[in-house]
């Protein structure tokens, strides 16, 4: 791959596809296009029981963009990342240039869960997340599938399914269709930052589904 540019990036992410890395300290990256891709429907966020209970709580706080490279930092702090140096400097240029944002979750002080991505149109794509206590990214995850939802978008793209996802709503399609979806969701016109993040009564009012 010649050199990877955030121009170069955020036309990669129009046609579908995106980058990978095999670990923190591989300086390859390669384009990944899934035969399967996991998406979450934007009126379909599964808010169980537990997680009921724990958005009612009032212990916690939720930003839009405020820790952008401390979600960055924090989901490439594991064992296994695949965010190497250069994706790690790609996705801060994108988030300089408003095409890339983040979800923080906020306790004590302390960043506890969050999850960030890219935007084009109507698009949003999930790149990572993570949880540093009991559901601080699923809460990250509420809040930022009904901001969504209410800011104009229309495809949520999580990349792959898992099992966590999977369990709060993502599901499955063909590539085919999801690139029908891309398609019309990137002529769209939507503003993550328009207005301010939703209310838990909000997030909770589109519950659907408990257990």
């Amino acid at each position: 791959m010649g050199e990877l540019t955030p121009e170069l990036l955020m036309r990669a992410y129009s046609m579908g596809v995106f980058p990978m890395s095999e670990h923190r300290d591989d300086p390859d990256i390669f384009w990944v296009d899934p035969i399967r891709r996991g998406i979450f429907p934007l009126d379909s966020f599964h808010i169980s029981r537990s997680l009921a209970r724990a958005l009612r709580r009032d212990d916690y706080s939720v930003t839009l963009d405020a820790s952008f490279e401390g979600v960055l930092n924090a989901c490439a702090d594991r064992t296994e990342t695949w965010i190497n140096g250069e994706i790690h400097s790609l996705y801060m240029a994108l988030h300089a240039q408003s095409n890339a944002h983040s979800i923080e979750v906020w306790q004590d002080g302390d960043l506890i869960g969050g999850v960030y991505g890219v935007v084009l149109g109507g698009a949003f794509f999930g790149e990572s997340m993570f949880s540093r206590r009991t559901n601080g990214s699923k809460i990250a995850l509420a809040y930022l599938i009904e901001h969504l939802r209410r800011s104009g978008f229309t495809l949520f793209d999580t990349q792959f399914i898992t099992d966590h996802l999977a369990s709060l709503g993502a599901i499955e399609i063909p590539r085919a269709d999801y690139h029908k979806l891309l398609t019309w969701a990137v002529r769209q016109s939507a503003d993550i930052s328009a207005q301010s993040l939703p209310s838990v009564a909000d997030v909770l009012q589109r519950k659907t589904q408990t257990s």
